[in-house]
């Protein structure tokens, strides 16, 4: 078991009032039309389109995909509206990871899967890591796994270091999502001792090399459990990112994951991106949404930004 008392005594404590008062700047900026039409461009392009329900289809995944690779299409979008992109990746838990693979062919939008017991995390290691082996070998590029958040307010610092570090040997060449599921961790001081424990461990893979950028990022949430992202939350991520990227060079991508609905809240994450790391990270190499239902949000904006009404929702076609 690997030693934890160095991660214990360079654990950084967060100002929640300032990190509150900060959060609340973020929102008020002023944005020009202009810059909230490349904004809505950019948030479908990170986008990470989710289906995780125990009553998933194949069906269900194939309509999910073809949303994926045109968002918007089959709504009335004004003529002079340009084709919005496709999404980053269709999510999908590891049975249905081969249907999601043949349905998107070369559209060039990536197949994540949920592995290592997803959403509790609560199943023996050998059994979380056959998971992602499995969803790897079926086709997926990228890997979401839940760390055991038992051990880790449990104190077991280590052990969840040590599971990180396995769970990354076995995606291979596959990227890793490490999801610290933070409406379970309690306090902002968790969340960031956390954050800086992900990112340490993935980086500390024997035999894996120095780290491309956004081949492991650190994620709020899997999406079942309130609260998931919120603004304070994912600024201390951020700025654990931004830590370790002044420190070793290392450029680990940020994933808010659930909760996050509306075009113009994807807006103010997008401005907290740019001025807490910088320009670089607003790529879906570096920074994600996991919000299935932004996606209809932002379409339906974009059909009124350009001059159009606001669709209704059921103008937007469901997966």
């Amino acid at each position: 078991m690997s030693d934890t008392r160095n991660q214990r005594s360079n654990h950084v404590t967060v100002d929640r009032r300032m990190v509150e008062s900060r959060t609340a700047s973020f929102t008020s900026r002023s944005i020009k039309n202009e810059t909230k039409l490349a904004g809505h461009h950019m948030a479908v392009s990170m986008t990470d389109l989710t289906t995780l329900e125990g009553k998933d289809t194949a069906g269900k995944v194939r309509s999910l995909c073809c949303k994926a690779i045109t968002p918007g299409g089959g709504s009335p979008l004004p003529p002079n509206a340009k084709p919005l992109p496709p999404v980053a990746a269709v999510c999908v838990y590891p049975e249905l990871v081969e249907v999601a693979r043949e349905s998107l062919g070369d559209s060039g939008v990536k197949v994540a899967s949920v592995a290592t017991a997803f959403p509790s995390g609560q199943y023996p290691l050998s059994v979380r890591l056959d998971d992602v082996v499995r969803a790897v070998e079926a086709g997926a590029d990228e890997i979401d796994m839940v760390i055991s958040r038992g051990a880790f307010l449990a104190g077991r610092y280590g052990q969840v270091a040590d599971e990180i570090r396995e769970i990354k040997q076995a995606c291979g060449s596959a990227h890793l999502k490490i999801i610290l599921e933070t409406g379970e961790l309690e306090t902002l001081d968790n969340v960031r001792r956390a954050s800086d424990l992900a990112i340490e461990a993935a980086s500390s893979v024997p035999g894996c090399g120095t780290l491309e950028d956004g081949e492991v990022f650190i994620k709020t949430s899997t999406g079942k459990v309130s609260p998931a992202a919120t603004m304070p939350v994912v600024l201390v991520m951020l700025e654990a990112i931004r830590e370790a990227w002044l420190s070793s060079g290392i450029r680990i991508g940020m994933k808010p994951a659930g909760g996050i609905k509306t075009a113009k809240q994807a807006l103010h994450y997008l401005v907290m991106v740019n001025e807490t790391l910088d320009e670089s990270w607003l790529t879906p190499d570096l920074f994600r949404f996991g919000a299935s239902s932004l996606l209809d949000d932002i379409v339906r904006q974009y059909a009124k930004q350009h001059g159009g009404s606001y669709l209704a929702p059921w103008d937007v076609p469901k997966a």
